[in-house]
């Protein structure tokens, strides 16, 4: 057995449709899939970045087939902009964190420098945590208190 890379992670969202529009206007991703599976209605959306459609974010509404309890907790979460989702690479988070300000990205953080790189925080239209990092070599004493 191999495992070559992970190829799917999963991105609560409050509204698939807006979601799934965020993602392509604000940030650039392409969709890679947007089906209906079943008599259910259980809806299949899925985006990614260009350059890496390897690697695909389902923008799942929390529900069925989790449990109620968990789905609730996921929603709560969504609504109080407090569920972290993903850790986005930049090349240049000041510039970034500029063009991405143009564009109408809520910054919860804007670029700071931490032990590991330049990193933002941004917030999604689901209330979703998106971190933005410019990473840099470090080592585990760049962290001691100082």
């Amino acid at each position: 057995m191999t495992i070559t890379n992970v190829s799917l992670v999963t991105v609560y969202v409050t509204d698939q449709d807006a979601a799934k529009q965020w993602y392509i206007d604000k940030l650039g991703f392409v969709e890679t899939s947007d089906v209906t599976m079943g008599d259910n209605g259980f809806r299949w959306v899925s985006v990614a970045q260009p350059d890496h459609r390897e690697l695909e974010i389902t923008l799942m509404i929390p529900g069925p087939p989790l449990d109620e309890n968990v789905a609730e907790a996921i929603r709560r979460a969504l609504a109080n902009g407090t569920n972290g989702s993903l850790g986005l690479r930049t090349d240049n988070c000041q510039k970034t964190f500029e063009e991405l300000t143009a564009k109408g990205v809520e910054f919860i953080q804007p670029p700071a420098e931490r032990p590991y790189g330049t990193e933002a925080i941004i917030r999604d239209n689901s209330g979703n945590w998106l971190v933005l990092v410019e990473p840099k070599e470090f080592s585990p004493e760049d962290f001691a208190e100082q």
